[in-house]
């Protein structure tokens, strides 16, 4: 069949009408702006973020009236004076953090061996298996996910009930940090490894082999190559699950039972059960401090990760 366009008479005309109508709408001279055109709606996103945090940054100045639960108008630092004065909400926050490193440190542990085994495997089964596996969490949602830990280790779930076959007495598995703190390491690990698989990749199999050809036991090159080059990915994986864990709601609110609280937890009951608008934005403010300072220190510490779009950083 020919597909020269005389053959097609009607379709060149459309597209030759098209082209002409774009040439007059976008003329040749605007094309240097089309990179920061495309940068619109990100710069967009953060002028939208940043009226919001000026909104709850002015919210947490006002104190709530007991007598008439509205908000005073005189600006005062009192809801921060209460935060730092109050040993509830110091334990709220140091539980957080302490949790949010705990599960970053342990999912990094666990993701490396995941992702180098699933980039690394010349079985295509095998790499389709795991990849299956790593994507099957993210069409459950982290509610149902918590639920399902609920039956798994209830007092009458499937881990006691195995205890009990063996003549164990049940176990109190739930409402307790270690609970909260393990289905934060379960909901995270995927995100990790998504960010470490590709660092992975991106090393050449070739260095390593170069290495044992030349004398280099299998943990010399994963200690000297493998880890300082998948650096960008470990402080990616370790920003994403550290800042996700830090603000999670779900896990401690249902694994923990009401006893376990994070900050997240603590900011919803500040809204929406006492109407304390003000002291819920303060909270949100000192979380905005906390997860900013740990990025910071994080970047300080390793460097920019995989922020650093290919330039060497330190």
């Amino acid at each position: 069949m020919p597909t020269s366009k005389h053959a097609f008479p009607f379709r060149w005309r459309v597209m030759d009408a098209i082209e002409s109508a774009a040439s007059i709408l976008w003329p040749s001279r605007f094309s240097r702006g089309l990179p920061y055109l495309m940068l619109l709606p990100a710069v967009l996103l953060v002028l939208l973020l940043v009226i919001g945090m000026i909104q709850i940054a002015e919210s947490s100045a006002h104190t709530l009236d007991r007598t008439t639960f509205l908000a005073s108008e005189d600006y005062t630092a009192a809801n921060y004076s209460q935060i730092f004065s109050t040993g509830l909400y110091w334990t709220v926050l140091w539980r957080s953090l302490l949790g949010s490193v705990i599960v970053t440190a342990i999912c990094l542990v666990f993701a490396f061996p995941y992702s180098y085994l699933m980039v690394r495997t010349p079985s295509a089964l095998l790499r389709k298996f795991l990849l299956i596996a790593l994507f099957l969490p993210f069409f459950i949602g982290q509610v149902v996910r918590a639920y399902g830990w609920l039956i798994i280790l209830g007092n009458q779930g499937v881990a006691n009930g195995l205890l009990g076959l063996v003549g164990i007495e049940p176990i109190r598995l739930l409402y307790n940090y270690p609970a909260v703190l393990f289905g934060l390491v379960q909901y995270m690990l995927p995100f990790a490894v998504l960010m470490l698989a590709p660092a992975l990749t991106a090393i050449p199999e070739e260095m390593e082999s170069a290495a044992n050809s030349l004398g280099a036991s299998w943990w010399r090159t994963f200690i000297h190559i493998v880890l300082p080059l998948a650096k960008p990915g470990l402080v990616g994986a370790g920003l994403v699950v550290l800042t996700l864990s830090l603000t999670d709601f779900a896990m401690p609110a249902i694994l923990g039972g009401g006893s376990q609280d994070f900050i997240a937890n603590a900011i919803y009951d500040q809204f929406f059960r006492t109407s304390d608008q003000g002291m819920g934005a303060a909270l949100t403010l000192i979380l905005v401090g906390i997860g900013s300072l740990a990025v910071g220190l994080v970047f300080t510490l390793f460097g920019a990760g995989t922020l650093a779009m290919g330039r060497d950083k330190k």
